[in-house]
């Protein structure tokens, strides 16, 4: 379950993102002030953070700086400021999305649960390196013995970070016309993969299997 830190000055409006973000299964945690803000998230950690630039002690954007401070934590902006300038300098100090206000409590989860999409695949591609010209990948720095379709599909999945790929797909993109193959190949090939990647690092499992759906890659 990820964890959101909620920088919201308005009462009202961090009732509803907090109900729409629960709602949606995320964990959350609200501050009304900057400084409330840094200590919630020097005591624990969030894996993202939904920031108000106008509060009434620290300004957003300074704030922003302060969290990103020796963390990783991807941070979305929430405010009634919707002019150029202010969007480029919150992007440009590292936030990863800007929601002006009004907006849809709805389209909000919907930005948190991409943000987090692409965060987590950037650190699941970290573990990997992969030379396509070579059709070769490394992991935690060692190379992977793999046969064509277990290449095809880690390559598949490494394309897409935390993306989810239907098995249709993943058939589509390694198989392509072969008729004789089907979903259940993709679930056997997955499975000599997997072993493959815990013979590197046993602890490790970033082929995440998403029920009714695919496979995606994610970071442990």
């Amino acid at each position: 379950m990820a964890r959101i830190l909620l920088v919201e000055d308005e009462g009202a409006i961090a009732q509803t993102v907090e109900f729409a973000l629960r709602a949606d299964g995320f964990e959350t945690a609200h501050a009304l002030t900057g400084s409330a803000a840094l200590r919630l998230a020097n005591t624990a950690a969030f894996d993202l953070a939904i920031l108000d630039v106008g509060l009434p002690d620290i300004g957003g954007f300074a704030l922003c700086r302060e969290l990103r401070r020796g963390r990783d934590l991807p941070v979305i902006f929430l405010t009634a400021r919707d002019a150029e300038a202010d969007r480029v300098l919150g992007l440009e100090i590292g936030a990863d999305d800007y929601v002006a206000k009004p907006f849809s409590p709805r389209e909000l989860v919907a930005r948190v649960r991409a943000v987090l999409r692409r965060s987590r695949g950037a650190q699941a591609c970290a573990a990997f390196e992969h030379d396509a010209e070579g059709h070769r990948v490394f992991f935690r720095g060692r190379l992977l013995e793999l046969t064509r379709y277990e290449y095809g599909l880690l390559a598949a999945l490494l394309q897409r970070p935390g993306a989810i790929l239907s098995r249709s797909q993943l058939m589509d993109r390694v198989w392509g016309g072969d008729s004789e193959s089907s979903d259940r190949t993709v679930d056997t090939h997955i499975k000599t993969l997997r072993a493959k990647l815990r013979e590197v690092d046993p602890a490790s499992d970033p082929i995440r299997t998403q029920r009714g759906l695919g496979y995606s890659l994610q970071a442990d």
